[in-house]
């Protein structure tokens, strides 16, 4: 039996869609920006392309800013809105991704922002009365707040649109990074109510090196980049029309498949989770049990390191991961686990199990075949 590839959450394979829909046009030449005939098309692409993400993600064109990525799409607008917004604090929960966490710090040792973490329960969820005790505190001292919609590593799905209903209480802008959640679960930029959302091609299915941040309309961050003034003044940079039409392509199959994609995950990964249980009794299921991404399954494993588990799958043909890809190789637990209420032993035993698109029966079988063995191998080291 070849490898299974359980790593979905941190890069999906590129979907035939995007594929072909990019190759097309490599080929081409002509920078958007240029007036003449080869620009003109470049631009068409581009135009086109936000034109279909804007209509699979419930936004108008105009709110589609293209970055090249997902994290810098949540710097844009976590440093950009508290740089528009010129008020101290910014409220953002303690399991963000740190594409999030880290810029809001920056921002703390660099710009006298003052970073308040929203914490979480034993699930991983922000409870709306505690981000309205966070706002009333000082409600006219507050930038913005930032929660992402589903958490990457243990897979719990936020309430997004009470809590921004609640930051539009006071006239306090809200963005959520989604790019967890785009294609996995129903999303509507204008339904949710946000005002800044994150979106990123790599995890739909698309390129890597291709985001979004949608903004809605008078919602304008300072810019991070300055140069030739493309997208609303908001991002310079010259517009990768090939990897910007892979990653419409992306989304809107991503999206048009999401029901019939989140069924058949969410029974993959329910009988993942319970042979996993059957072969490690006193294994422990992360964040929310039901109101979770579909293809999440988050285990922590007592008496095991993490790091030892994945190099053991790994050396059986099974890819998964310890928690977020941007922070593997770090000996340090999960600041998600952390911030959860686990203690630091039991966070770094702890493993991502990430099914996508191409995710099948055989391969929960392989981890299934496997894990037991690896468990009681990494626990023998353990103690040696």
């Amino acid at each position: 039996m070849g490898s299974a590839y359980l790593d979905h959450a941190s890069t999906t394979p590129m979907r035939p869609e995007a594929i072909e829909a990019m190759t097309a046009q490599l080929g081409q030449v002509g920078n958007p920006s240029s007036l003449h005939a080869a620009g003109r098309r470049a631009r068409r692409v581009v135009e086109e392309s936000r034109e279909t993400i804007a209509g699979a993600l419930g936004a108008r064109p105009s709110e589609v800013v293209f970055t090249a990525g997902g994290t810098e799409a949540d710097n844009l607008a976590i440093k950009g809105l508290f740089w528009a917004r010129k008020r101290p604090r910014i409220l953002v929960s303690a399991i963000e991704h740190h594409a999030a966490l880290d810029p809001a710090h920056w921002l703390g040792d660099n710009h006298d922002a003052r970073v308040e973490l929203l914490p979480v329960d034993e699930q991983g969820r922000v409870h709306p009365e505690t981000l309205r005790e966070a706002i009333a505190r000082d409600p006219d001292d507050v930038a913005l707040v930032s929660v992402m919609w589903a958490n990457n590593e243990v897979g719990t799905v936020q309430p997004v649109h009470v809590l921004a209903a609640i930051a539009h209480e006071h006239g306090i802008p809200f963005h959520t990074d989604a790019v967890q959640a785009v294609g996995q679960l129903p999303v509507s930029f204008a339904d949710s109510g946000v005002d800044a959302m994150t979106v990123s091609g790599h995890k739909v299915g698309g390129p890597v090196g291709v985001g979004a941040l949608l903004l809605a309309r008078g919602v304008d961050p300072v810019p991070v980049l300055h140069g030739g003034g493309q997208e609303r003044d908001i991002r310079s940079g010259t517009l990768d029309a090939p990897a910007i039409a892979g990653f419409a392509a992306a989304v809107e199959t991503a999206v048009a498949r999401q029901p019939a994609t989140a069924e058949r995950l969410s029974a993959l990964r329910d009988d993942l989770v319970e042979r996993v249980r059957r072969a490690v009794p006193d294994v422990v299921l992360n964040g929310d049990p039901a109101d979770r991404l579909p293809a999440n399954a988050h285990f922590s494993f007592p008496g095991c390191e993490g790091d030892a588990l994945l190099m053991l799958l790994d050396a059986k043909g099974v890819e998964c991961s310890t928690g977020s890809a941007c922070s593997a190789g770090v000996a340090q637990p999960s600041h998600v686990l952390l911030a959860m209420g686990q203690d630091g032993v039991r966070a770094r035993g702890s493993l991502r199990f990430s099914l996508g698109h191409t995710s099948t029966e055989e391969d929960v079988d392989r981890v299934t075949e496997v894990i037991g063995q690896v468990v009681e191998r990494a626990r023998r080291a353990g103690l040696s």
